[in-house]
């Protein structure tokens, strides 16, 4: 369906693909992995032909349609984002534009002499439109919308008045309604919370054509695709399954091939020390002449290509008593909403708990309200003694000084530290080589997510409240953060939409419902098991 064959891409002086080959094929969900850098937005960018290769050719069986969903949106507003989403349903958007606008005709008292015309080629198009499922369509992109967690409100508000992430969602619906034979999407799952990648990974595993897909989130991958393409040092390899399937097969290659390296190393070095020590004595030309060529005609394995990954450790973090945070009797509300009303609520030293709850809930109230940066309209909200508070918030991230590099910032934060400690902190949170001299105002999303974490856990707090804090991770760096949040040995508060965070650190479960605030003694594992739902009022 979708075939690259010996393609090779540079970007300047970097090499991206080296005659690599792979394939999309019909009915296939494929997971396309790789480290940050490694070309996956180029691949996706030569299919849809907005770039060529250097050499090699990619190659799109006719009439196929694909959708490609990137992360650049580009401008929207003038339009409900329904119309918005309706516009990307292929030919069917282009008839509903002809029918709008031979509607507007026949109410124009100037086109009368042309009534008949307008008339007869109304007939005609409202036919075609109901052939291709028109007059369901308006239908089907709300149910679109309102899986991504839309209200109807939002739904036919200017899609030009809604945030950066909500643009997204509309991106998304409209790849979504159009259905097309080939999906491309690039980190669909940026931007969502829990409910709405829950409906996505449902929307996906019924979608009958084909997938290629990055993704951030290991668990939405496994739930969906049924092989990976790897882009590693210029060359695509392909595993048949799943993510996790992938990283046990990887892992055992890699030892396979070390195991072959080590073998050959010794061998040759065998054949090497026998050269060295009889090549002067006549009596052993002949073998050493036979050993020199034998050497020659080997194909040298090469030792397995091993990704960088570093590891952070926690500092030991001062001890906190053992009520950490206390609220009596909170009351919260924001104009007429009321979130909390007699909400009581203690954190204890070493619990980890994570809040669920649906978007409007009260999550990310409740973390501001602890960290102090809400106030409660009635009732108490007590930090115990002892305690130092780390908070990270997706605002954090708005207040990095724009002119400063990464070193600078890390710089500024921790004066007394050596240079050596704090670039070795850089390293571990992905800032390596010339990265530290980015200026903060030029970072991506994720580049100052991992920056303001770095900041925050050098120097450790022993109480963390987080927010979101995996939106816009990497796989690799994720992974970093949930083993090094795994050794911590402080108390945690946390938001997350990442299922696989949620389950490797949480202990407890605040569950906020309209029903009310339920509290579960295990983690997010058992909250799964006990009540049935991956997230409130969605059950598995």
């Amino acid at each position: 369906m979708i075939r690259l064959e010996n393609i090779s891409k540079h970007n300047g002086h970097r090499i991206l693909f080296l005659e690599s080959s792979a394939a999309l094929n019909r009915g296939e969900k494929v997971g396309l992995v790789g480290p940050n850098g490694a070309g996956k937005t180029t691949l996706f960018r030569m299919i849809t032909g907005e770039e060529l290769p250097d050499t090699g050719q990619v190659s799109v069986e006719k009439q196929v349609s694909i959708g490609y969903f990137s992360q650049d949106v580009g401008e929207m507003a003038g339009r409900s984002a329904v119309a918005e989403v309706m516009d990307g349903a292929g030919p069917v958007s282009d008839v509903a534009k002809e029918l709008a606008s031979l509607e507007e005709a026949m109410a124009d008292p100037d086109q009368a002499d042309r009534m008949d015309a307008i008339i007869e080629r109304y007939g005609e198009v409202q036919a075609r439109f109901d052939e291709l499922g028109g007059y369901e369509l308006e239908g089907r992109a709300r149910e679109v919308l309102a899986g991504l967690s839309f209200s109807q409100e939002m739904m036919d508000k200017d899609v030009g008045a809604l945030s950066g992430g909500w643009k997204m969602r509309v991106a998304l619906g409209r790849i979504l309604l159009m259905k097309p034979d080939a999906m491309l999407l690039d980190e669909p799952s940026n931007h969502l919370d829990i409910e709405s990648l829950i409906w996505l990974e449902g929307f996906l595993k019924g979608y009958d054509g084909a997938l290629l897909m990055t993704s951030h989130d290991r668990e939405f991958m496994n739930r969906i695709v049924n092989k990976i393409i790897e882009i590693d040092g210029g060359s695509l390899t392909s595993y048949s399954g799943d993510y996790s399937f992938y990283e046990q097969q990887r892992a055992l290659n890699e030892k396979q091939q070390q195991a072959q390296f080590e073998r050959q190393q010794a061998m040759l070095a065998k054949e090497i020390k026998f050269i060295e020590r009889f090549k002067a004595r006549a009596s052993h030309a002949a073998q050493v002449q036979s050993r020199v060529k034998k050497l020659d005609k080997i194909d040298r394995v090469e030792p397995p290509k091993r990704r960088q990954t570093v590891l952070f450790e926690f500092p030991a973090a001062p001890r906190s008593g053992d009520d950490v945070a206390v609220l009596r009797n909170v009351h919260k509300g924001y104009g007429s909403r009321t979130i909390y009303q007699g909400f009581d609520f203690t954190i204890r030293r070493k619990e980890r708990w994570c809040v669920m709850g649906v978007n409007g809930a009260g999550k990310s109230t409740l973390l501001k309200l602890i960290a102090g940066v809400d106030r409660p309209d009635a009732g108490t909200v007590n930090v115990g003694a002892s305690v130092k508070m780390g908070y990270f918030s997706q605002h954090a991230m708005e207040l990095l000084d724009g002119e400063q590099t990464v070193f600078e910032a890390l710089e500024s934060a921790f004066p007394q530290a050596g240079q050596g400690s704090l670039r070795a902190l850089a390293g571990c949170f992905g800032f390596s080589g010339d990265d530290v001299e980015k200026r903060c105002r030029v970072l991506s999303g994720g580049e100052k997510a991992r920056l303001v974490m770095a900041i925050m856990l050098y120097n450790p707090p022993n109480f963390l409240v987080l927010d979101e804090p995996t939106n816009h991770l990497d796989l690799d760096t994720k992974q970093m953060l949930i083993s090094a949040l795994a050794a911590y040995e402080g108390t945690m508060l946390f938001v997350s939409h990442d299922r696989h965070f949620l389950a490797a650190l949480s202990n407890r479960v605040l569950e906020l419902t309209p029903d009310g605030i339920h509290q579960y003694g295990g983690g997010y594992t058992e909250y799964v098991a006990h009540t049935g739902q991956e997230a409130p009022g969605l059950h598995s």
